[in-house]
Order: C-alpha cells, then structure tokens, then sequence
C-alpha cells in the first residue's frame, strides 16, 4: 500500500523538475456556491499537467541498467508528456504510445519534449496493449500512467502543497480515470491534514469506479465516451482501487454537458483555461454533486490545461447551449418578398442577435412554395430563449429548436 512516506521521500525528487503550483481563492466560485472556494491550478504545472510529478518520481527511481534500456508508455496525452520531459532531462530514451484519435497538440508536445511517438488503437486501453508488446519485446522498462506506487506518490505531492497553502481545507475534490491522482492526494492530504475529505470524480461516460466500489473489486466497461480525454479510461487501476477504497471518501459523477458548462465559467469568469478533465472537479462543486456546507473550505484541484483547439471550440459551443446563451432554431417561411424581413423584426423585437441565417428553398422536406430557415442565435439564458420561442410562435411560426 501507498505510504506518506512514499510521498515525503517524492517531493524531493520531484521538486527539481515540477513547480509548486498555485492555491488561488476564487470570489467567483465561492458566491456561486457559498463555499470558500481555492482553485489548485496544477493546470499551470510544466507540460500543462500534473502527470510531470509522478512521470519524474518514477524515472528517477529506475537503476541504471534501466535507466540504459529506455522506457515506454501509454498515454492519451498528459501523461506522454510527463514521462517524455521526464525521460529526456536525465538522457533516458522513452517511447509513447497514444491513441490513434489523441488531441493533435499533445502528441505534438510529446515530440518536442523528447519522446518518440507511436499512435495506435482506438482508446488509451488499447494504446497500453501495445506499449506493452513494445515492453517485452525491447526490454524497456513500462512507466504505468497511474497503476504504480512511484507514479501515485509522485502524484501526491500536489496534496502536500495544498495541506502547506491551506492547512484549514475540510474537502478536496479530484478527478479519477485511472485513480493514481487521487491516490496520491488522498495519501498526502490524510496524513497530514485532520478530518479532511477527499472527493472523487469522474465523467458519466467513463466512470467505472462507483459500480467497482460497489462490488469490492475492479470491475471494466466496455467502452468509454467523454469530452474528458484525460480521464477515458475503461477501468480504474488494481492499485490505485485499493487507496480509493481506503481513503477515498466519496465518489460522485458529472456529465459531459456539466463539465462544458464548468469550462466555459472557468474561463469566461475566472479567465483560466482547462481541459475537460481539469474543469471536472469544478463541474462537481457548482452542480452539487456531493453536500457541502455554506462557508467549507473547498478545494477543486484543477490538474489539467491541454485542451485541443478543435475541441475548444466544441466544448465552448455546448457550454453556452447549456447556459441559454446560444440558440439554433429552424423555421418555415413563404416564399414570397418581405418574408425573411418579417422573420428578422420579430427577431429583433425580442433583442435575439443573429449569428447567421441559411436560406433554402431546395429542401425537399417543405413545400414547393415554401423557404426554409435556419439560424444561429445569440441569447442571454433560458428566460431569453423561452422569450424568443414564444415571441415567434405568438407571430404564427413553427418552430423546432436544432440545438
């Protein structure tokens, strides 16, 4: 089992390569939530994640025959990364597997930080099935992205900083894909923090360990489904099963639509930018996903920045979907002058801001006399988009909301 001591003996270790991160109280979040809210920005950790601290407190305990023969993972980005700048500060040759669907801009990192990249399987469970033929078959040494005592301790760290920045903290709440960041945390923080809490959580879509928790041993899903890439894992680790199962209070879940909407806040009013496993443990304290009283001492550990920018701008679409800030409606029109005119008064009657208007009078669902019209709208939240419906239909339009 994982120690305090394991984590003690990592800080050192990890301290030459990683930063102390901020602990940062949030005036925002915490009057959104009548909690005392402090934001761990871990995302501002060198290569953008946390998964720099356990990569380097692995590779620094390897002996030097190997240290010699190289090492070699699997990762669907940030741990890549870890063990990649990891690897080559100590002139330690490292081969990556990723998925072959991986954010663009995290195997590019990879390659600039040293690593040689092999793209290969669909999800991050079969990018590990090769990782390990390449283990058996070079002699490589296989740095596990959570499933590891090294690698959870090294995690861990980020618990001793946040038990020196805020040794009042009652609840910290992590996110869990293969469980060795929270392991890690959880270790720290119970051994150096009384009655603290800590709070797991894991997307809808990947999340394997509340039914594992319930049958008391590790159990696989059969496929994962997230915008939280960083967190798309089938099953949770032997190991690291063992520390949430002791130390681990509560485990909860957040959907994709809630981990959006957590995104789009933190960076329009916290102006911070996260990845959709980083926005997770906000996600789960703004929709109340576990109880927590007026005034408690909470902290989200936001451990991840590596967004790519095609996915950026989806999560952010969906963000404001969810908030009523973005409306997409399609409508039927005559086909005659003045119709599309009339469509954009009442529009404007009701302050909605057109964001673009397709005009088809092709379509073979309508008419011969017809026109239809789809339009992107701008709006101010779901008072506003009810406002604007009711407005339209009020001047005789059917009305059918695309998204």
């Amino acid at each position: 089992m994982l120690t305090f001591e394991d984590v003690l003996a990592a800080q050192d270790r990890v301290s030459a390569t990683a930063r102390h991160t901020p602990l940062d109280y949030s005036h925002t979040f915490s009057a959104m939530t009548g909690a005392d809210v402090h934001l761990k920005l871990e995302l501002f950790q060198r290569t953008g994640s946390f998964k720099i601290r356990g990569a380097t407190n692995r590779i620094a305990t390897l002996s030097e025959a190997e240290q010699d023969a190289g090492v070699v993972t699997a990762s669907a980005g940030n741990h890549a990364q870890g063990v990649a700048l990891a690897a080559t500060r100590i002139g330690v040759d490292s081969t990556i597997v990723m998925p072959e669907h991986a954010p663009i801009s995290k195997v590019r990192a990879t390659r600039n930080y040293g690593g040689e990249v092999e793209l290969s399987g669909q999800d991050y469970d079969a990018a590990a099935e090769r990782a390990h033929e390449i283990e058996r078959a070079e002699g490589k040494t296989y740095v596990h992205a959570f499933d590891d005592w090294q690698v959870m301790a090294g995690q861990g760290t980020i618990g001793l900083e946040i038990a020196e920045d805020l040794p009042g903290v009652d609840t910290v709440v992590v996110p869990i894909g293969g469980g060795g960041l929270i392991s890690g945390i959880a270790t720290a923080l119970k051994g150096k923090v009384d009655d603290v809490r800590v709070v797991g959580v894991q997307a809808e879509g990947a999340a394997s360990v509340a039914d594992s928790l319930q049958k008391g041993e590790v159990v696989a899903r059969d496929s994962v489904e997230t915008i939280a890439d960083g967190i798309a894992t089938r099953k949770v680790g032997e190991k690291t099963f063992e520390v949430i199962q002791e130390r681990v209070d509560e485990v909860v879940t957040v959907s994709d639509s809630e981990i959006a909407v957590a995104l789009t806040t933190l960076l329009e009013r916290g102006k911070t930018l996260a990845e959709g496993a980083g926005a997770v443990p906000l996600a789960a304290v703004l929709e109340e996903r576990f109880d927590y009283a007026d005034d408690e001492t909470i902290v989200p550990a936001l451990c991840g920045g590596n967004i790519d920018l095609n996915m950026l701008t989806n999560v952010i679409m969906r963000g404001l979907v969810e908030t009523g800030r973005y409306l997409k409606l399609r409508t039927v029109l005559k086909d005659r002058p003045g119709a599309l005119e009339r469509l954009v008064e009442v529009l404007t009657e009701y302050d909605a801001n057109i964001y673009a208007i397709e005009h088809d009078r092709t379509s073979r669902d309508i008419a011969m006399n017809d026109a239809e019209v789809e339009l992107d709208l701008e709006t101010r939240g779901h008072d506003h988009v009810a406002t604007i419906i009711d407005g339209l239909e009020d001047a005789g339009y059917e009305v059918e909301i695309l998204v």
